[in-house]
């Protein structure tokens, strides 16, 4: 006999959304595991799909669970899975393979070069806003229960950790100075732009790895972002007042610039502070229309004669799931509540419109709530 359950359902390219009955999911295969969802994360991203922007449904349905930010707790596994069991804490990661690339067929989806992926909660699959979900054991990510109370944050953490993973192997493969992976960003200069979530767990992992942070935002000192941001031993700078071409004048040789703000034209301008050999990641998806204005010339020169590197970022693989929680834990150790301020609003997953809609002005993260921990 079929249980129902609740979920939030978004019918993709309008704004219809609404909490409807699904039925439960159950454990078929021998690596499926079920989790009980306690928590899920809002973004940009949830918050444009609400208001029928980027988003599609499972083949052959009209409609989509939205959420791919979440934490469970495990209430059923297959007779196959070792790596938890009933009671455990976890997540599952975001995206399925489109089985026919090189990529996907080393369970690295994020690096698909089809674009024939499903992305959970997004794109082709059903996420994690409802109240229990099933996956394969591959896909699922431990959450040991000290980091319960910022569980939820490993998804959004996972993204900075590939973007720092992929600015330090190239830093380390192509600089003859550089060391190795684990020691490159001892004391170097880094500046993050962009306060938000990815910005400071950014600046969580950079902080863990030695390197002086420096945070870029357009909020006023002593505001939460930055007060959470010098906890960490950053420094601030208001974006307002420093113009992004004299960064250079303030902190000399900034050797890796993390991009978080997805504001087109500073994007560009960040380009002036980064200094000779240098790499510039970027995890912000800029939207608008507006023209940008740039000096191409200048830019390229630059980018040629300082030997410098840009490169983009998405999505996570499963070890950088895994590097998120380590970190998360060792961020609880060296900070303590520190890292439990990022989770700014909590609200029951009854009130999913109000977290979808509004952006409170002190907002880091907002959670949906659906069961206790």
């Amino acid at each position: 006999m079929e249980s129902w359950m609740k979920a939030i359902v978004l019918v993709p390219g309008t704004t219809t959304l609404q909490v409807a009955d699904r039925v439960e999911p159950s454990v078929v295969e021998s690596d499926d595991v079920k989790l009980q969802v306690l928590q899920v994360g809002i973004c940009g991203t949830d918050r444009e799909e609400a208001a029928g922007g980027r988003a599609a449904p499972p083949p052959g349905k009209s409609d989509l669970v939205i959420g791919h930010e979440m934490l469970g707790r495990v209430v059923e596994t297959g007779a196959s899975v070792a790596s938890v069991r009933r009671g455990d804490l976890a997540v599952f990661t975001v995206r399925r393979g489109c089985d026919h690339c090189p990529a996907c067929a080393i369970n690295r989806s994020d690096m698909c070069y089809t674009g024939d992926y499903a992305d959970r909660g997004i794109r082709h699959r059903d996420g994690y806003q409802t109240e229990f979900v099933v996956d394969s054991e591959a896909y699922l990510v431990p959450v040991p229960s000290s980091i319960a109370s910022i569980g939820v944050l490993t998804e959004p953490m996972s993204i900075a950790e590939k973007a720092i993973d992929e600015a330090v192997q190239i830093q380390v493969g192509r600089l003859p100075d550089a060391g190795d992976a684990g020691g490159w960003l001892r004391d170097k200069n880094v500046l993050v732009a962009g306060l938000g979530p990815i910005g400071l767990l950014a600046a969580v992992a950079l902080r863990l790895r030695g390197a002086n942070v420096h945070g870029l935002d357009v909020v006023d000192a002593g505001t939460i972002r930055p007060s959470i941001l010098e906890q960490l031993g950053g420094t601030y700078v208001d974006g307002r007042q420093v113009n992004p071409h004299a960064l250079a004048e303030h902190f000399p040789e900034i050797e890796l610039i993390f991009e978080a703000t997805g504001v087109a034209q500073l994007e560009f301008d960040l380009l002036a502070a980064l200094g000779a050999n240098g790499v510039y990641v970027l995890t912000g998806i800029a939207g608008g229309d507006r023209p940008v204005t740039i000096d191409g010339s200048s830019l390229m020169k630059a980018l040629v004669l300082r030997n410098q590197v840009t490169v983009g970022s998405v999505n996570a693989s499963h070890k950088h799931f895994a590097l998120a929680v380590a970190d998360l834990e060792a961020g609880k150790r060296a900070w303590g509540s520190a890292l439990d301020q990022f989770i700014t609003h909590r609200l029951p997953y009854t009130e999913f419109a109000e977290a979808l809609s509004h952006h409170p002005p002190d907002e880091i993260k907002t959670i949906l709530e659906w069961s206790a921990l």
